[in-house]
């Protein structure tokens, strides 16, 4: 009987994550600080959620220790509690894409038509050595602050028709963002090409590249 409850109390803790993870929203929140670390009016605000709303969601998910939190003055800044909350938001998404069907039209519908070519990590990298590309940032500031490849030129995707001309049209630029499911480097190469610049995007993103420990610019590094 007591092992019965002692295995029992064990599969409660693992339904306690489990459960925490059963909000759409939720996951967006993860989705989110996977960034880096965000404060609770600039989740909401990414997230469309109302300030009261987004804080209970965030509780939710500090009682299943998937984040925790610091105070600056009166500003609260929420953070994932490790990498491996990053990796199980990865493979959670993967194991949707390969076992329920409607992920892959969800997905197809989300990023827009194939009409963008992507870059692998690894070329990626290469190129940013080597300089013979402009890696160029599209996420929102709060998310590069957050973190972000070294040598990475930063124009959110809101601002990126109205600073076109700023970009180099001798060199080829490869857009990135939060993920292989961000839509944002999408409809960055899409801008760009239309306005006759040669893009590309980036295969994953900050995510892939936090699970891989492939590093980046930290909040606070020179």
């Amino acid at each position: 009987m007591g092992e019965r409850v002692a295995k029992d109390a064990l599969f409660a803790e693992f339904a306690a994550v489990g459960k925490a993870l059963g909000s759409p929203k939720r996951l967006e929140l993860i989705d989110l600080l996977t960034q880096g670390p965000r404060s609770v009016d600039d989740l909401a605000s990414a997230a469309e959620l109302g300030v009261s709303t987004c804080s209970a969601h965030l509780q939710t998910l500090r009682e299943a220790g998937l984040v925790e939190t610091r105070r600056d003055g009166r500003r609260v800044y929420y953070s994932l509690t490790g990498v491996d909350v990053a990796g199980l938001w990865d493979h959670l998404r993967r194991v949707a894409q390969q076992h329920r069907p409607h992920t892959e039209l969800a997905r197809r519908t989300y990023l827009g038509p194939e009409d963008t070519d992507p870059v692998d990590t690894a070329e990626l990298l290469r190129r940013l050595e080597r300089g013979d590309a402009v890696v160029l940032d599209v996420r929102p500031e709060p998310e590069y602050a957050g973190g972000h490849l070294p040598g990475a030129l930063h124009i959110p995707l809101e601002q990126l028709s109205q600073r076109v001309a700023e970009l180099p049209r001798d060199r080829e630029i490869v857009a990135y963002c939060r993920g292989r499911y961000c839509v944002l480097a999408h409809d960055a190469v899409r801008l760009l090409n239309a306005n006759g610049l040669t893009a590309r995007r980036a295969a994953e993103g900050v995510l892939e590249w936090r699970i891989a420990g492939i590093p980046v610019v930290e909040p606070g590094a020179a």
